[in-house]
């Protein structure tokens, strides 16, 4: 028995990326936002725009037109977002909401306190390995912090670019008036 393989459509690799995009952005939304996310979401970008077909209006087909636009750049919006997350998480003037980034530092000198607290005084542990302890509990919680207001506020860089998208797409689609073979 002979098995025939189907050949893929235009749009296949980029589905198939996007559920990786899903399952990676879930396992990447625990915790501190990594630079492979940028690589993730650059590589998703590149098989959207190689693999998918940029949307084009068909004639009488108006519906069917939004709705792929509409996928097209949601799905940008996504892959731009991941690409973004490390470098809002670390950078505070690509996430200026100074009121949701202001309480990390807190949070991560109540933890260097905590651990310190937590270290048995007898024997004494060296004075560089508390440091190091401190230093360590409070870079994570500060971290931590970030990561959970960058994921709070990361569908809001992605529906801007979502929206920045399907509007250059639909701008650029649109008839040109007065070009050559026109009466404008």
């Amino acid at each position: 028995m002979t098995h025939r393989v189907r050949p893929a459509s235009p749009g296949e690799p980029a589905v198939v990326g996007l559920a990786l995009a899903a399952v990676l952005a879930a396992a990447f939304a625990q915790g501190s936002w990594e630079w492979f996310s940028t690589y993730i979401g650059l590589t998703l970008i590149a098989l959207i725009v190689c693999f998918y077909p940029r949307p084009a209006p068909t004639s009488g087909d108006t519906p069917a037109y939004a709705r792929d636009l509409t996928a097209y750049a949601l799905i940008l919006g996504l892959s731009a977002a991941l690409a973004l997350a490390p470098a809002i998480q670390r950078w505070p003037w690509l996430f200026p909401m100074p009121a949701t980034r202001a309480d990390c530092p807190s949070l991560g000198t109540y933890a260097a306190l905590r651990t310190s607290a937590a270290l048995p005084t007898t024997p004494a542990p060296p004075p560089d390995a508390l440091s190091f302890a401190a230093r360590k509990a409070s870079h994570e919680a500060v971290a931590d912090c970030l990561a959970f207001t960058t994921t709070r506020w990361l569908p809001v860089y992605a529906i801007a670019v979502a929206l920045l998208v399907a509007a250059s797409v639909h701008l650029r689609n649109r008839p040109r008036r007065g070009g050559p073979g026109q009466v404008g």
